[in-house]
């Protein structure tokens, strides 16, 4: 039985919106058991890179191409808005935006029982193993296109 059981993606909704549940653990708290500052961005990061997944996108297949690219967040403005406990059943939100250049930009929120905990604006780049940005593939930038949603 275990050897069929794979950990959920999450799924995009009709609105083009992907969302992934999680849940606040102990060792993701302070010893209050709010959740501490950092671990949002944990949160946020499972988020971008499951809604990949869901695209077909791997960080794996990016770094064993024959053009190697990996992903590095930029830039990331977030913003707390309520404290998330230990045993909150979470749902992190990923809205794409139009990309710009070599520049992915994402809006992601976080919501307990549909009430906003924090949100995130992230910019992320495609990079060569040298450091340099470089536009994503194609293959991924296609991918993409269906889910972006205009700015607000």
């Amino acid at each position: 039985m275990s050897e069929n059981m794979i950990p959920t993606s999450g799924a995009f909704g009709a609105d083009r919106i992907h969302r992934l549940p999680v849940r606040v653990y102990y060792e993701d708290t302070d010893f209050s058991g709010v959740v501490y500052h950092a671990r949002y961005l944990h949160f946020f990061e499972r988020g971008r890179t499951d809604s990949l997944r869901c695209l077909g996108v791997s960080h794996t297949e990016l770094a064993t191409q024959a053009d190697p690219l990996a992903l590095a967040v930029r830039r990331m403005n977030v913003e707390f808005v309520r404290a998330a406990k230990v045993d909150d059943a979470l749902v992190v939100e990923t809205i794409y935006r139009p990309q710009q250049g070599a520049r992915l930009m994402l809006d992601q929120v976080l919501r307990r029982d549909g009430e906003i905990v924090a949100t995130a604006a992230v910019q992320a780049v495609c990079m060569d193993p040298s450091g340099r940005a470089k536009r994503p593939p194609k293959s991924m930038a296609q991918a993409w296109l269906p889910y972006v949603l205009a700015e607000n």
